[in-house]
Protein backbone atom coordinates (compact mmCIF):
# COMPACT_ATOMS: atom_id res chain seq x y z
CA UNK A 1 0.00 0.00 0.00
CA UNK A 2 1.25 3.54 -0.98
CA UNK A 3 0.39 6.85 0.06
CA UNK A 4 -0.40 8.44 -3.42
CA UNK A 5 -4.05 7.76 -2.97
CA UNK A 6 -4.32 9.61 0.08
CA UNK A 7 -1.91 12.12 -1.31
CA UNK A 8 -4.03 13.08 -3.86
CA UNK A 9 -7.37 13.16 -2.43
CA UNK A 10 -5.93 15.65 -0.22
CA UNK A 11 -4.89 17.46 -3.11
CA UNK A 12 -7.98 17.57 -4.74
CA UNK A 13 -9.76 18.46 -1.53
CA UNK A 14 -7.53 21.82 -1.25
CA UNK A 15 -8.30 22.35 -5.21
CA UNK A 16 -12.15 22.22 -4.59
CA UNK A 17 -11.55 24.74 -1.14
CA UNK A 18 -9.49 27.28 -3.18
CA UNK A 19 -12.14 26.92 -6.36
CA UNK A 20 -15.20 27.38 -3.91
CA UNK A 21 -13.25 30.16 -2.01
CA UNK A 22 -13.34 32.25 -5.09
CA UNK A 23 -16.31 31.53 -6.12
CA UNK A 24 -17.97 32.55 -2.79
CA UNK A 25 -16.10 35.76 -2.57
CA UNK A 26 -18.60 38.94 -2.63
CA UNK A 27 -19.38 40.77 -6.13
CA UNK A 28 -19.41 44.38 -6.58
CA UNK A 29 -22.30 46.35 -7.50
CA UNK A 30 -25.41 43.72 -6.68
CA UNK A 31 -27.10 46.34 -4.28
CA UNK A 32 -29.52 48.59 -5.79
CA UNK A 33 -29.95 50.59 -2.73
CA UNK A 34 -27.81 53.95 -3.90
CA UNK A 35 -29.33 53.86 -6.91
CA UNK A 36 -32.54 54.18 -5.51
CA UNK A 37 -31.38 56.79 -2.81
CA UNK A 38 -29.85 58.94 -5.46
CA UNK A 39 -32.92 58.76 -7.25
CA UNK A 40 -35.50 60.38 -4.62
CA UNK A 41 -35.05 63.72 -5.93
CA UNK A 42 -39.11 64.56 -5.45
CA UNK A 43 -39.29 66.79 -1.90
CA UNK A 44 -42.27 67.63 -0.03
CA UNK A 45 -41.81 70.80 1.11
CA UNK A 46 -44.02 70.60 3.94
CA UNK A 47 -42.96 67.17 5.77
CA UNK A 48 -39.55 66.99 3.42
CA UNK A 49 -40.32 63.06 2.80
CA UNK A 50 -39.03 61.88 -0.84
CA UNK A 51 -40.15 60.62 -3.91
CA UNK A 52 -38.84 58.87 -7.11
CA UNK A 53 -38.04 60.85 -9.52
CA UNK A 54 -40.60 58.43 -11.55
CA UNK A 55 -43.18 59.40 -9.11
CA UNK A 56 -46.46 60.04 -10.99
CA UNK A 57 -49.00 63.59 -10.47
CA UNK A 58 -51.29 61.20 -8.96
CA UNK A 59 -49.79 59.78 -6.13
CA UNK A 60 -47.96 63.43 -5.44
CA UNK A 61 -51.71 64.78 -5.01
CA UNK A 62 -52.76 61.63 -2.78
CA UNK A 63 -49.70 62.69 -0.83
CA UNK A 64 -50.78 66.24 -0.18
CA UNK A 65 -54.08 65.71 0.15
CA UNK A 66 -53.89 62.45 2.57
CA UNK A 67 -51.19 63.66 4.42
CA UNK A 68 -51.02 67.61 4.70
CA UNK A 69 -55.10 68.38 2.88
CA UNK A 70 -53.08 70.98 1.02
CA UNK A 71 -52.69 71.36 -2.89
CA UNK A 72 -50.27 69.58 -4.70
CA UNK A 73 -48.53 73.09 -5.50
CA UNK A 74 -48.38 73.67 -2.21
CA UNK A 75 -46.60 70.61 -1.12
CA UNK A 76 -44.52 70.42 -4.62
CA UNK A 77 -44.12 73.82 -5.91
CA UNK A 78 -40.77 72.63 -7.92
CA UNK A 79 -42.71 69.48 -9.70
CA UNK A 80 -42.44 69.27 -13.23
CA UNK A 81 -44.00 66.64 -15.38
CA UNK A 82 -41.60 63.66 -16.69
CA UNK A 83 -41.36 64.60 -20.23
Amino acid sequence: MTNEGRDSCGAKAQMKRERNAKQNQKKEGASQLKANAAAKNIICKTCFQTFLCTSREKALTEHAQNKHNKTMKECFPDYAPPS
